[in-house]
Parts: C-alpha cells; sequence; structure tokens
C-alpha cells in the first residue's frame, strides 16, 4: 500500500484499440476535450467526429491502456507528423482518464508510441502543440529525452489562464 496522498502504480496492459473500445474512451476524451485546458480540439466536439480524429485508420495507430479489472484507463494515438518529405517524423497524442492520472498510465503509453515509431522506421517524434501550462505533460516529456524546439507565443486559449504558448517538442529515435 502506498503512503497516504501517493497514488500507486497500476499495472496496464497497451493493446491495440478496436472500435469496441471507443464507448469506455469517449468519457474521459470527452471531458479532457470539453475541459480545453491541454488540447487544441473543439471543446464541443461530438463523439462521432472525435472518433474519426482519435482513431484513424492504418498505418496510424490508436492504443488503450487497460487496467487488471480489464478498465480503459488511458490511450494514445500515433501517426506520421507531415505527409512527402516530412513523412519520416512521427507524432503522438495521449490522454490519461483523469481518475488514473499519476500513475504511470502516460508514461507507459509514451514509452510505447517511442517503441512504436522506432520500430515503424521514423527518424524522430515531434509534438506540434503541448500547452505550455501543462506542466506535467512537459515534465514527462523532458523526461523521456523531448526538448522544446520552440514556442508560439499566445497560440492557446486557455480557458482559466488566458493566453499561452504551445510547445514544439522533439525527440531524436
Amino acid at each position: 500500500m502506498a503512503p497516504a496522498g501517493i497514488l500507486e502504480r497500476v499495472r496496464i496492459e497497451i493493446r491495440e484499440a478496436t472500435a469496441g473500445d471507443w464507448p469506455a474512451v469517449w468519457p474521459f476524451f470527452h471531458a479532457i476535450v470539453a475541459a480545453g485546458e491541454t488540447f487544441t480540439y473543439p471543446p464541443e466536439l461530438g463523439a462521432e467526429e472525435a472518433r474519426g480524429w482519435w482513431m484513424p485508420e492504418p498505418p496510424n495507430r490508436t492504443v488503450v491502456a487497460v487496467d487488471a479489472a480489464g478498465a480503459v484507463v488511458g490511450t494514445a494515438k500515433m501517426n506520421r507528423n507531415q505527409a512527402g518529405n516530412g513523412a519520416h517524423v512521427a507524432s503522438a497524442s495521449y490522454m490519461v482518464d483523469p481518475a488514473h492520472g499519476g500513475r504511470g498510465v502516460g508514461r507507459a503509453l509514451v514509452e510505447d508510441s517511442l517503441r512504436w515509431a522506432k520500430a515503424a522506421g521514423f527518424r524522430g517524434m515531434q509534438f506540434n502543440a503541448v500547452v505550455e501550462t501543462n506542466a506535467h505533460a512537459v515534465r514527462l516529456y523532458e523526461e523521456l529525452g523531448f526538448r522544446i524546439v520552440g514556442t508560439v507565443p499566445e497560440a492557446f486559449r486557455h480557458p482559466v489562464l488566458g493566453y499561452t504558448g504551445l510547445h514544439v517538442m522533439y525527440r531524436p529515435l
């Protein structure tokens, strides 16, 4: 048992997402996007349109993180960052059910995406829009070897903090 105030790491399995996983992903996806604090998606995004954005067709990849009880506790989508002469750089996005935050789910999803990108032959991974006030994500990405290569000032309208920057982060593979 972890000491009071410390969350225990959860034991998870990361697997390919199926259409049947969307009903488990949608509630926390919707809550995160509607809060408007960490994603550039429209807060009013509906379930069907969101599914199309989050679960793109192969060769892109979407995964879910499932705990020992079989509950979906997080998800990630992976894709090439650009087409054509930029197709050698991957990108990814991650969402963890807030009820399971701080337990290593996000770290496991990022590590899984890095393994996927390397195995798929990408030379690096780039995140185009990391909200600079999302300190937890920025810290995690930096711990895993990403660096901030630039920040677009006031590119994100945070619902509480106002206009803030979006980091572009990169890590070679």
